[in-house]
């Protein structure tokens, strides 16, 4: 089996589906895998650690995607890379189908089997392909760095000799795995930090951050695997005016 690993075209992604030392495990286990040129140039793997590692870099995507028995991105396809994907192929990333139905369906056309990352459930069987959580995490971590980028002024208490600077109140709305991470972050930050979520079950996890939770006065359900559920109209219309 041939594993195809290209650029990833969508502006300011800079992730790549495959790193070098992933690709030496797959070598080992007797699979090829071809490597577009500067495919992981944005996240500072070279295309020389991919050669060393045993991936055979390919300059033109194309290629890559015509040639690939299974193929790894980060980001769902456009509809031009599904075009070049072979009859029978795979194809493995964040595929978000509900957003991309024109890709869904090109994925058909082509007969092309996709597995959408994303929705791997969250049970023990599939915990080592869980890779949701650990993009989630950094979502959160990135989400308040560019916030407090934005806001304009400090998160933390500042005590100086020309006055004081009160910290800066920060509202996490989801205490998911980004949100938890959000929390944490905007923590080390100094900021005084609030978080709400549909699922009283997360309170524990939210004060353990050193968060306060928001308590509405609501009765909701929470999903299956963790997750929260999808909310009655009448529920979230009260969400709003709380």
């Amino acid at each position: 089996m041939k594993v195809g690993v290209v650029k990833e075209i969508l502006p300011g992604e800079r992730r790549v589906a495959l790193v070098p030392d992933t690709v030496a495990k797959l070598i080992a286990a007797k699979l090829e895998v071809a490597v577009q040129t500067g495919a992981g140039s944005e996240a500072f793997y070279t295309d020389d650690g991919y050669q060393k590692a045993g991936a055979t870099m390919v300059p033109d995507a194309r290629a890559v995607l015509s040639q690939a028995d299974a193929v790894l991105k980060v980001q769902p396809p456009s509809l031009d890379e599904v075009a070049a994907l072979k009859s029978g192929a795979i194809l493995i990333c964040f595929l978000q189908p509900s957003a991309h139905a024109d890709v869904v369906k090109a994925l058909a056309t082509q007969k092309v089997t996709a597995f959408s990352l994303e929705l791997v459930p969250r049970i023990s069987r599939a915990q080592s392909m869980d890779a949701l959580s650990s993009q989630a995490g950094v979502a959160g971590y990135k989400a308040v760095l560019i916030a407090a980028n934005r806001l304009g002024k400090f998160f933390p208490l500042l005590i100086t000799a020309a006055g004081t600077v009160r910290p800066s109140r920060v509202l996490v709305l989801g205490a998911g795995v980004a949100g938890l991470q959000a929390i944490a972050t905007a923590r080390r930050l100094g900021a005084v930090v609030e978080a709400y979520d549909v699922r009283p079950a997360v309170k524990d996890e939210v004060k353990s951050l050193g968060a306060t939770f928001v308590e509405l006065p609501l009765e909701a359900q929470a999903g299956q695997g963790g997750y929260a559920a999808q909310q009655s109209e009448e529920f979230l219309r009260r969400q709003r005016e709380l």
